[in-house]
């Protein structure tokens, strides 16, 4: 798998590096489990021939990554959408959202009904976030400062509902971490760079699972396994934790603690902006592999803005080209508390991914120890 300790890169830190939105739940104890002895390409095969499209449920979420212990408070000045509100301003306010999710506990409820009808509402203490999306519309709203950015989704007689749900997922990329979203970019280039067992059956969110348990062979990689808990009898991924070498709780996971089969009502994937809300309204971002979908100037991204990937399976290193971090961003007094100075740059390191940013403005990030990208950033 060529790019899979890639795929799911935790986003939003620096942006466009990393992808993150990963939902989590602690393992459940329960009576023993005991289901028919399958093989790990029969469990495999349940997940590839799960037709599972309408389900709803609640996810709670709990990241272990090690990230410094800094105060977030007053780290982020008025809210962009607010008056007198800056680019530095959004730049703070992504970066302190993103950390918020990788830190800590949350809760979410999910609802799905096929590719086009999604709608995800991450509850805070005291705010709420939302995503909804119904296949022509997609709304994103911060209930903390009555913000509501909309995409417009155009109706391409030669888009089908999945290149529709791929171009809402980057709108969005965080708020669609699904366990069974998250499972296929683990299970979607299987290689032999990766050992495939079954462990324990379990339950998860009150259902029989099996356990899919995916073990790098690489003794370089930060990973040690990935777990995946597939439904007995929808073949859906309902969990998946990501344990880190050298650490003994979960580095993360993300996993139903209810969950049901049935379609959510059809006005749930509706929505109106709040009275006096601040409405932003944002282009349809430009999919990667969708051939129709291009910017709004009809240009698509040139080969030198792609990221380049040195390695292969879970030692791959992905790398930006200089500029890809706003200038505000690493203006930040965020970007200081959370990285560390190293030779040829600084670097942002968490249990699972390192992310070294080059004194010439280069990123390069992987589920590698920080020594090998630094080579990499200073190889010929």
């Amino acid at each position: 798998m060529p790019h899979k300790s890639l795929k799911w890169l935790p986003a939003v830190i620096v942006p466009a590096v990393i992808v993150v939105g990963v939902i989590t739940v602690p393992l459940q104890a329960g009576a023993a489990v005991d289901l028919p002895d399958k093989t790990p390409k029969q469990v495999l095969l349940m997940v590839s021939e799960s037709t599972v499209t309408s389900f709803s449920g609640t996810v709670d979420q709990s990241s272990n990554l090690g990230l410094p212990d800094v105060d977030l408070g007053g780290a982020v000045s008025p809210s962009p959408s607010a008056p007198g509100g800056t680019t530095a301003d959004a730049s703070s306010q992504a970066v302190t959202t993103a950390l918020e999710l990788l830190t800590g506990s949350h809760t979410a409820r999910i609802y799905a009904d096929g590719p086009g009808n999604v709608r995800v509402q991450v509850l805070d203490r005291l705010a709420e976030r939302d995503l909804i999306s119904n296949g022509t519309d997609a709304w994103f709203y911060e209930s903390d400062t009555n913000a509501v950015t909309h995409l417009a989704i155009p109706a391409h007689e030669s888009a089908t509902p999945e290149d529709k749900a791929a171009a809402v997922k980057e709108f969005a990329p965080g708020d669609l971490g699904t366990p069974a979203a998250l499972a296929d970019r683990f299970l979607s280039d299987l290689d032999p760079s990766t050992t495939v067992s079954v462990g324990n059956d379990t339950r998860v969110a009150g259902r029989t699972v099996y356990d899919l348990v995916l073990t790098p062979t690489s003794t370089e990689t930060l990973v040690r396994s990935v777990s995946i808990a597939v439904d007995s009898e929808t073949g859906m991924p309902l969990r998946v934790t990501v344990q880190a070498n050298g650490q003994n709780e979960p580095a993360f996971e993300v996993g139903f603690t209810k969950v049901d089969f049935s379609a959510p009502s059809a006005d749930l994937f509706e929505f109106t902006p709040p009275a006096n809300a601040t409405v932003t309204e944002q282009a349809i971002p430009a999919a990667p592999g969708a051939d129709h979908m291009t910017s709004d100037d009809g240009t698509k991204p040139l080969p030198g803005d792609l990221p380049v990937v040195t390695g292969t399976g879970w030692d791959a290193v992905m790398e930006l080209p200089a500029a890809s971090v706003p200038e505000e961003l690493t203006a930040s007094p965020l970007f200081t508390q959370f990285t560390t100075k190293v030779e040829g740059g600084r670097t942002l390191s968490t249990s699972l991914v390192n992310i070294l940013i080059t004194t010439d403005g280069r990123i390069l990030a992987g589920s590698v120890p920080i020594e090998r990208l630094q080579a990499v950033a200073t190889a010929p």
